[in-house]
């Protein structure tokens, strides 16, 4: 096929074209670079009337005969600045020859310089380009057609995906990967079309791209590779992405592609029926184990997805948001499909459990940071503790913070008051000593201080008078004041205990 460059012109024997400028001179694809049009002009500055990568026929009547150097080379330095790919002269007509001037303009601008007999029209040139424009379009067109048959066959195979993903890489001639909903790599083509570090890299950049739940069309700059990523999927229910090697595609190419993502798009939300019903049974499970009785889990899971993790286990329960939960759930069930026997999930009450051999409890860290997810773990326990340490998942969870996995052994070691340090337990905590922190602001007392060190004290009068520096009675009436603004009889252990708890709670 002849191709709309200045080369495939200059090679048309009917056209008799000359080439004056030296090849060594000029850029290694000036010859060969695409013209989008043949344009003619006898102005000395034609450039505010041209596009960019055209050709530019003269007659040169726009020179004068007396013309010196510098005009021809203002005059070929406006055309290079403005795109110009080449420069033809139409000899015998104002001229005999190409002058020698301009040559040499061309000569320094790397500008290619061809001669245009008179026997030549200039409108040959046009056509001529404008036919090898066409027949590129109709070329490329064809090649779509025949790229998308191609496409849809392979999609008919037993390996659906991967012969797709095959026959793509193919069609266009470079590296293709299809990522799924957890951002790691299930098809590519060819195998080893790009090396370790920069598949590594654009992993790490794809994962990021999925668990933002998004639907986006980007390139990708890698390890200074440029790929094209397209995800699969709605937003928020992003099933993967297709990943090409490469710059821009053009349109023929952005078309065979968008056919691909179409039938891959497809593909993987057929399988979103089967996922909901995986997702129900595991739901079922979760509540059998939650039972005490770990009979019915043990037996269907081995049958369909292995053993289940060997006691002692950690029960682990995930707040994830919603834009990233199917990809949280795939990424588990590539780690079931991968490790086997050594994780268990499925939803439960309270959210996703996670059960995994103690062991193992490193894959926490890892899925919490992953998915930005609030994690907690439980102590190690058998399945007959398997509701209490469910329980413990929960207390911890609820402490814990996206990206964090929380274990219930570091929540219990701040007791049952650390539980209080929550929005709520504060705004209680406030109102209850409300009327005395308005006493003491308005009065000029130190009511609150000396409850608390009463407190403090055990509720020892004499204890608490010592540790203030006053004397026992004036204790005695701050602490009978203290009770009357807050309407409760200190004398009792639950009273004393609630006002304890509200202070502490206000202190956090």
């Amino acid at each position: 096929m002849i191709q709309p460059t200045l080369r495939a012109l200059l090679s048309r024997r009917e056209l008799q074209l000359r080439l004056e400028s030296d090849d060594a001179a000029l850029a290694p694809d000036a010859l060969d670079a695409p013209l989008r049009w043949v344009h003619s002009s006898d102005l000395l500055d034609p450039t505010p009337f041209l596009a960019e990568e055209l050709l530019l026929l003269t007659t040169g009547t726009q020179f004068a005969p007396d013309a010196g150097a510098d005009v021809f080379t203002g005059y070929v330095t406006r055309l290079r600045t403005r795109g110009v790919r080449g420069l033809g002269f139409g000899t015998e007509v104002a001229r005999d020859g190409i002058p020698p001037l301009l040559s040499e303009a061309c000569a320094a601008a790397g500008m290619p310089l061809f001669e245009v007999p008179y026997r030549t029209p200039f409108i040959a040139l046009a056509r001529a380009n404008a036919e090898a424009i066409a027949a590129q379009a109709y070329a490329r067109r064809t090649w779509a057609l025949d790229a998308q048959r191609a496409i849809s066959l392979a999609a008919l195979r037993p390996d659906g995906l991967g012969a797709t993903v095959a026959e793509l890489a193919r069609q266009l001639g470079t590296w293709v990967g299809m990522f799924d909903a957890a951002g790691v790599l299930t098809q590519r083509h060819p195998i080893d079309g790009i090396g370790e570090q920069v598949l590594s890299h654009l992993t790490a950049e794809v994962g990021s791209v999925l668990r933002r739940g998004v639907r986006a069309g980007s390139t990708l700059d890698v390890d200074g590779a440029r790929f094209t990523l397209q995800t699969l999927g709605r937003g928020g229910h992003l099933r993967g992405a297709i990943v090409i090697a490469g710059g821009d595609l053009d349109l023929e190419g952005r078309g065979v592609v968008t056919s691909v993502i179409a039938m891959a798009g497809l593909a993987l939300e057929q399988n979103v029926g089967l996922g909901k019903a995986r997702g129900a049974l595991r739901a079922g499970l979760v509540h059998s184990l939650l039972t005490g009785d770990p009979t019915l889990a043990r037996r269907v899971s081995r049958e369909l997805w292995g053993a289940l993790p060997s006691a002692p286990i950690v029960v682990a329960v995930a707040e994830v948001s919603h834009a990233r939960a199917d990809a949280a759930v795939d990424w588990l069930e590539l780690a079931v499909t991968e490790n086997r026997g050594t994780l268990f999930h499925g939803r439960g009450p309270d959210g996703l459990v996670v059960v995994v051999a103690a062991e193992r409890r490193a894959v926490l860290d890892e899925f919490a940071e992953l998915f930005e997810a609030a994690v907690g773990v439980s102590d190690p326990v058998g399945y007959a503790g398997f509701a209490d340490a469910h329980a413990q998942a929960v207390t911890a969870q609820r402490r814990s913070a996206p990206g964090r996995a929380a274990d219930f052994a570091e929540v219990a070691a701040g007791g049952i008051l650390g539980q209080l340090d929550t929005v709520e337990a504060r705004a209680l905590a406030e109102s209850r000593l409300a009327p005395l922190r308005e006493h003491d602001r308005t009065q000029g007392t130190q009511l609150l201080r000396t409850v608390r060190t009463w407190l403090e004290q055990d509720a020892r009068i004499d204890a608490a008078a010592e540790a203030l520096g006053i004397h026992r009675h004036t204790v005695r009436a701050r602490v009978a004041q203290a009770q009357a603004l807050l309407g409760v009889d200190l004398t009792s252990f639950p009273a004393r205990a609630e006002l304890w708890a509200a202070l502490v709670t206000a202190d956090r």
